[in-house]
């Protein structure tokens, strides 16, 4: 049976409803290894692509969605081993450790590696990061794999993975370091309730919402009270008890 070709001009088109979201592993084994070894592979759905060829944005595709890529690696220097990722606006770095491929059939066979990189705008070592983000995967393969081989000395297969990171709106940020902020000094023990850290700020904000006279200072205070309540369902009950609760605490 024919493979349907879901690749037209570089461009991927999956009929409506299907979604391409394979494994590492599926990548490394059902996709990577059948192209380097010219298998047939399970659907004609990635494209050949030199992705150094061309700035991430550039490239064939929905630049809102992951993009994947069958990529030869082009060395750096004649008799070296590093990669050339110099794109015309800038250049392709790795970041982190590379993270090992392994089959989940129980043998934790390595079958491949992952390496991350980041796109920086502009020339090393003075560029400038971007959300851009690369997955390269390569194949681990052993000595009777590489000699059974058909692909040629000049060929050093890849499948990349390039999608652009996604970041929260700043409100989002404002919203979620604030809220962490407030309820650091907030917490439940057990049955009693919850424990007021910061007691005196805590008072005087919960008088200046109900228009009270400001209290007196008691120099005997510990600065941590105790509340005397039921038991709270979520934080939202334990908050409105720790507020009406307040005033009947013994402030002697």
């Amino acid at each position: 049976m024919d493979k349907l070709n879901f690749v037209k001009n570089g461009v991927l088109r999956l009929p409506p409803g299907f979604r391409f979201h394979p494994t590492d592993e599926e990548l490394v084994v059902q996709y990577l290894r059948r192209k380097i070894f010219a298998c047939p592979l399970p659907a004609s759905i990635i494209p050949d692509f030199d992705v150094c060829k061309s700035d991430p944005w550039d490239l064939p595709g929905d630049s809102d969605q992951e993009r994947y890529f069958f990529s030869t690696r082009e060395a750096k220097y004649p008799n070296g081993n590093r990669s050339n990722r110099a794109t015309g606006s800038g250049y392709w770095k790795a970041t982190g450790i590379d993270k090992q491929i392994v089959t989940s059939r129980g043998t934790n066979q390595a079958v491949g590696m992952k390496k991350t990189l980041v796109f920086y705008r502009g020339k090393p070592p003075h560029g400038s990061r971007t959300d851009w983000i690369m997955h390269e995967y390569r194949l681990i393969s052993t000595e009777t794999d590489i000699k059974n081989s058909t692909q040629s000395s000049g060929e050093n297969w890849v499948l990349c993975r390039i999608f652009l990171k996604k970041r929260g709106t700043k409100n989002e940020e404002e919203v979620m370091t604030k809220s962490k902020n407030c309820y650091t000094r907030f917490s439940a023990l057990g049955k009693t309730g919850p424990v007021f850290y910061d007691f005196m700020a805590t008072e005087k904000k919960i008088r200046a919402d109900l228009n009270l006279a400001p209290a007196l200072s008691s120099s005997g205070s510990s600065g941590v009270t105790e509340i005397s309540c039921h038991e709270p369902d979520d934080l939202e009950d334990s908050t409105s008890c720790s507020s009406l609760s307040s005033f009947r605490m013994k402030l002697h």
